[in-house]
């Protein structure tokens, strides 16, 4: 999404067709005006401030009208957990950005979920079950992914259809990643959405019958969708740069992890390793999702990428 977004709405008035929307990635890419979309469309999405830049939230702060804890988000810019501080107390402070930003209280969260929705130009949706996510609290980015969801039916019907909602919104062609908060009390919050193939998706590539990299394709391009049904329970472990490890990448425990039953590994082919960068995914596959989540956490504990 971080694209010139000019030079496409150019391109279209030349008369190219351009998926997704260049007003959707307009949209998107700003996380101001995302939430500031929700609001408009009565999307269901945790209460927000925005700030002009980090003197405008410590002056909020120091007024009383923002209180700890919070989250603080670029505006524009981020990626895999850059341009995101959590503010929990003063101790914090020194973290707040410069920049201009979204703000948001910190959410009462249960579980994080995500939905990757499917669209086409003759207004076809499909979604693939939801996914619960773990994160890395260091880097702030996905570590571990389970599918399906530990929610009831009911959650997850509920999760689908917004995300469905929210990709005719944007009236974008192409896929969609939808991430959400599900709160104690049951309730689904949209934290925000990737108009693209998404890390909350790769483990299609061997769990559903569509992976969905060939189901944005089916998408722009105005293809019947495919099926978004699972042939398996599956969990992905993004395969992580190890900390304070910048150098030639090298895989120590990678041929101990090939024998585990279910285990497939794709690599990136990133030469270069640096601390927590994503260097490839494993998904493992097993009938009983229990005995997948065991297989992935020893993928983790025994995967290694080195300098």
């Amino acid at each position: 999404e971080h694209v010139n977004t000019d030079a496409l709405l150019k391109l279209e008035e030349e008369g190219l067709k351009i998926h997704p929307s260049p007003r959707a990635l307009n949209l998107i890419k700003d996380k101001g005006l995302q939430k500031l979309f929700y609001q408009k469309h009565s999307i269901p999405t945790a209460s927000f401030d925005l700030y002009e830049d980090g003197e405008a939230i410590k002056v909020a702060i120091k007024d009383g009208s923002l209180k700890t804890p919070f989250v603080q988000k670029a505006r524009s810019g981020g990626y895999d957990g850059n341009g995101v501080a959590v503010i929990k107390n003063e101790a914090d402070f020194a973290k707040i950005m410069p920049t201009s930003s979204m703000v948001e209280p910190m959410v009462n969260i249960a579980k994080e979920l995500a939905v990757v929705v499917a669209r086409n130009e003759n207004g076809d949706i499909v979604a693939y079950p939801p996914v619960e996510m773990e994160f890395n609290s260091i880097a702030n980015l996905v570590e571990f992914l389970v599918c399906p969801a530990d929610i009831s039916e009911n959650i997850a019907k509920e999760a689908e259809a917004l995300a469905k909602a929210v990709i005719e919104k944007f009236d974008m062609c192409g896929l969609l990643a939808v991430e959400l908060f599900l709160t104690p009390d049951n309730q689904l919050l949209i934290n925000e959405v990737a108009p693209r193939p998404h890390n909350s998706g790769h483990h299609t590539i061997d769990s559903c019958y569509t992976s969905q990299f060939q189901q944005h394709l089916r998408a722009i391009l105005n293809l019947p969708l495919g099926s978004t049904k699972m042939k398996s329970p599956s969990v992905m472990v993004n395969l992580l740069g190890a900390a304070e490890h910048t150098g030639p990448a090298q895989y120590p425990g990678f041929a101990e992890c090939m024998a585990i039953e279910g285990a497939k590994f794709h690599l990136y082919g990133k030469k270069i390793t640096k601390p927590f960068r994503k260097m490839g995914h494993a998904t493992i596959l097993d009938a009983d999702i229990e005995k997948a989540k065991e297989k992935g956490r020893l993928v983790m504990e025994k995967f290694q990428i080195i300098s």
